[in-house]
C-alpha cells in the first residue's frame, strides 16, 4: 500500500526544497496545492497524515477528512486558521513555528514604528505635492526620549521590539496580564494595565494572538482611550483592530497615523476607508519576509514534520 502523500495546502514560497528532502527521506509523494476555501482543502488533504499550512482554513471539516492520528503544521507562528478544538477532539496534532522570524518581524514593526513618528510618509507627500515646506509644516514632532511606546504582549516579538527600541532611549511599557511585572522590569519594561497604556503612550504596537476574547482588542472604545497623537501599528493578527473604527478615528483626526502590516479579511478590501487615509503605512502582510526567515520557517516546519511521521514528541505542539 502507498503511504499517503505529504501535502501543503498553500504556501507563499519561492521552492520547496526542505519538505521535498523530507518526503524523499520517509519515501513519499510530495502534494503542493493552493488552497484558498474549506472543500477545496478537504480534498486536498483527504487521508494525509501530515500536513502544511500556511492561510488556508483548517476547520473541522478539513481535519476529519485526513487520516487518524494526522500532524498539521502551520507555516508560522499563529494558528487561528486551526480549529484546534475540533483538533484536540479528533487525536489530531497541531504544530506552530513560533521562533522562524522574530528578528525579521521585529525589525518591520520598528521600521514602521520610526517612520509613523518621523512622519516620513507625509512628508513625502507634502514635498511632492507642494515642492518644499517648513520642517514644522506638518505639526510639532516629539523627541525619541520624550516618547512613550506601549507594547500589547511581551512574547518573544514584543521583546525583540522592546530590545530594538531601548538605544532610541524611549520609554517602553507593555500590557501583559500573562507575564509578571517583577519579568519585564527585569528587561527595562514598565508594566501597566490596558487602560493606561492606551491613554498614556504616543505609540501602541500590538503583539498580540488572536483569541476569542480579544477580537477587536482595538475597538472604538479603545482609540477614543489613545491620545489624538498617538500612532498604532499592528504586526500581529488584523482581527485584533476593528478596521472601520479605526479608519474613522484616522480620518475624524483622533488618531495621527497607524502602520497595518495585517488585515481581518485579507487581502486588504479594494473599497477599504484605510487605503485613502493620510498618515496610514499599509503593508501586505510581509513583516515576517526576509530570504533567511523564510528559509528558517520551512527548515523548521519540516524538521517538525520529521518528528510526526517519525513518531517524535513534537517541539511546538499546540494541540
Amino acid at each position: 500500500m502507498t503511504a499517503p502523500a505529504i501535502v501543503v495546502t498553500d504556501h507563499a514560497f519561492d521552492g520547496m526544497s526542505h519538505e521535498r528532502r523530507l518526503a524523499e527521506r520517509f519515501g513519499r509523494d510530495l502534494a503542493v496545492h493552493e488552497c484558498a476555501h474549506e472543500d477545496e482543502t478537504v480534498d486536498a488533504v483527504r487521508d494525509a497524515d501530515l500536513v502544511f499550512v500556511n492561510f488556508a482554513p483548517v476547520t473541522r471539516a478539513v481535519l476529519a477528512a485526513m487520516a487518524p492520528g494526522a500532524t498539521v503544521v502551520r507555516y508560522g507562528i499563529g494558528y487561528d486558521n486551526v480549529d484546534v478544538a475540533a483538533a484536540r477532539e479528533l487525536g489530531i496534532r497541531v504544530a506552530n513555528v513560533p521562533d522562524y522570524g522574530v528578528d525579521t518581524v521585529a525589525d518591520h514593526t520598528v521600521a514602521c514604528l520610526l517612520a509613523l513618528l518621523r512622519r516620513t510618509a507625509p512628508f513625502t507627500a507634502a514635498v511632492r505635492e507642494r515642492g518644499w515646506l517648513t520642517a514644522s509644516a506638518l505639526g510639532p514632532i516629539r523627541g525619541f526620549a520624550e516618547t512613550t511606546v506601549g507594547l500589547v504582549g511581551t512574547g518573544r516579538i514584543g521583546r525583540a521590539v522592546a530590545a530594538r527600541l531601548t538605544p532610541f532611549r524611549f520609554d517602553v511599557v507593555a500590557y501583559d496580564p500573562f507575564v509578571a511585572p517583577a519579568h519585564l522590569a527585569d528587561i527595562g519594561i514598565r508594566s501597566v494595565s490596558l487602560e493606561e497604556l492606551l491613554s498614556g503612550a504616543h505609540a501602541v504596537s500590538l503583539h498580540a494572538p488572536l483569541t476569542p476574547d480579544n477580537r477587536h482588542l482595538i475597538g472604538r472604545d479603545a482609540l477614543s482611550a489613545m491620545r489624538h497623537d498617538a500612532v498604532l501599528v499592528n504586526t500581529s493578527r488584523g482581527g485584533l483592530v476593528d478596521e472601520a473604527a479605526l479608519a474613522a478615528a484616522l480620518q475624524e483626526g483622533r488618531l495621527a497615523g497607524a502602520a497595518l502590516d495585517v488585515f481581518d479579511p485579507e487581502p486588504l478590501a479594494a473599497d477599504s476607508p484605510l487605503r485613502a487615509c493620510g498618515g496610514v503605512i499599509l503593508t501586505p502582510h510581509a513583516a515576517f519576509y526576509s530570504v533567511s526567515s523564510l528559509d528558517a520557517l520551512q527548515r523548521l516546519a519540516s524538521e517538525e514534520g520529521a518528528r510526526a511521521l517519525s513518531g517524535e514528541p513534537l517541539r511546538c505542539a499546540v494541540a
